[in-house]
């Protein structure tokens, strides 16, 4: 399966502008053979606290961008919305949204909040982990800070053959991203897609680094830094299979 990863810039809380510079990007991945396209962490208003302000209903219009985009496009596109569901949970979530060619598919809920960032004061944590079938690669979502803890990562690595990250990852800590995307990936022997924005929100400048990484570490497609780009390669199934046969390391997990 190929998948498209869009590093981005955001208009800060401003959905409509978001919608209207990121149709044609995801355009242009599907029509350049894409079948998964990944946008970032709250790709249409930024990292924002506000949430009083920016929350969406759950099928609010940046809900509704997504799985437009994937039924005109034929294909899957996914991102994170800040988004208000009573059933779930008193504050807002930051909700992981996976949309198909048939409408929403799956959500996750981000279950690390950032509290460093004050995110726990303004968003509630989710409960539950997610991982979905996409035209048959066992996908697995995480949104930015769940990826400092390897353990969410570990319990669900037999049946990953590919991580997600969408993020907003400040510049400053930008050696963190790329070195922990590349753990998760050589940890669990499985494909990790890292999407983050570039440009400046609410004060943070963000460079980027959106990257993909195999199996065994391998970089298979970067992006330059601080520039908007798209990213493009392909989730091979049998090079899953190939390293967890050649190096059985998951099997001594405990």
């Amino acid at each position: 399966m190929k998948v498209a990863a869009v590093q981005h810039d955001i208009v800060w809380e401003d959905p409509e502008a978001n919608f209207e510079l990121l149709a044609p990007k995801v355009a242009q991945a599907a029509a350049e053979g894409a079948r998964l396209v990944v946008l970032a962490e709250m790709y249409s208003t930024g990292f924002s606290m506000a949430s009083e302000r920016v929350a969406e209903p759950p099928d609010g219009p940046s809900v509704r961008f997504l799985a437009d985009q994937a039924a005109a496009n034929g294909i899957w596109v996914c991102g994170s919305v800040p988004v208000r569901d009573p059933s779930v949970a008193e504050l807002p979530v930051n909700r992981f949204v996976l949309a198909g060619p048939d409408g929403v598919a799956a959500v996750y809920d981000k279950i690390h909040p950032f509290s460093y960032g004050g995110e726990h004061e303004h968003y509630a944590a989710g409960a539950e982990r997610l991982t979905i079938g996409v035209e048959g690669v066992r996908i697995t979502p995480f949104v930015c800070y769940d990826l400092r803890f390897s353990d969410e990562f570990w319990s669900l690595a037999h049946d990953t053959d590919c991580y997600v990250v969408v993020a907003n990852w400040p510049a400053p800590r930008r050696a963190h991203w790329s070195a922990l995307l590349v753990a998760r990936a050589i940890e669990n022997q499985a494909y990790v897609v890292g999407v983050n924005r570039v440009g400046t929100g609410g004060g943070i400048d963000y460079q980027g680094d959106s990257v993909v990484i195999d199996p065994f570490g391998v970089e298979v497609a970067s992006a330059p830094e601080g520039e908007e780009a798209v990213l493009h390669a392909d989730i091979d199934l049998s090079r899953v299979e190939k390293i967890r046969t050649r190096y059985p390391f998951l099997e001594d997990r405990r």
